[in-house]
């Protein structure tokens, strides 16, 4: 592995203190109350800095959703990585994995709760199609890269059914995480074996 140069790798710290001192901040109070100036002197850094680093107080917003959402994905990488062997088990562990980590995540529980004065769950709702789309291309990647045989398109069509199901779950739900997965699985086990793996497909 090649070393990361000096100034990105400053640039990545600095991104992540930024990052880690809005979390904190939002482990005391909503989104709502919480100023550009409140994050800056949290992290040690002037406010010209985190404007300079991550835009505006809605980029910066944006950021940290993002961010939030790499350790989910990160984990639901691993559960396809491990049932290579059988699709339709790597994405019922990957969806169950999902919503039983962010269910207990006590910042997913703060933005579900919120009554939309907290400022942030329209991230997750009425503006998440950035983090949509972005956690579908990671999804699709996992697919791709775990079944060759998978056409991009389909990837990223169960991809994107995938996550938009965790979300709704995961924000109305209606049936524990269990069920829901069952659910979906049962939902979308034909496609998933003919269309991740064609050499499973039934003729008709």
């Amino acid at each position: 592995m090649s070393a990361v140069p000096y100034r990105e790798a400053a640039r990545q710290l600095l991104r992540q203190t930024l990052l880690d001192a809005t979390r904190s901040l939002l482990e005391e109070r909503p989104w709502a109350q919480i100023t550009m100036a409140d994050i800056a002197s949290r992290a040690g850094v002037s406010r010209q800095t985190l404007y300079n680093e991550l835009g505006s107080r809605d980029q910066l917003a944006q950021a940290f959703v993002l961010r939030e959402a790499e350790r989910f994905i990160a984990a639901v990488r691993q559960a396809i990585d491990a049932h290579l062997d059988d699709p339709t088990a790597a994405l019922a562990a990957a969806l169950q994995l999902f919503l039983d980590t962010a269910g207990m995540d006590p910042m997913v529980g703060m933005l579900l709760d919120d009554d939309g004065t907290g400022g942030l769950l329209p991230l997750i709702t009425t503006r998440s199609r950035p983090v949509l789309d972005w956690a579908a291309a990671q999804i699709a990647q996992a697919i791709s890269e775990g079944w060759p045989a998978a056409a991009p398109d389909d990837a990223l069509l169960l991809a994107q059914t995938l996550v938009r199901l965790a979300i709704s779950y995961l924000t109305v739900p209606t049936d524990p995480p269990g069920q829901a997965t069952q659910d979906a699985v049962r939902l979308l086990a034909p496609f998933i074996e003919r269309s991740v793996l064609p050499a499973y497909a039934k003729p008709r």
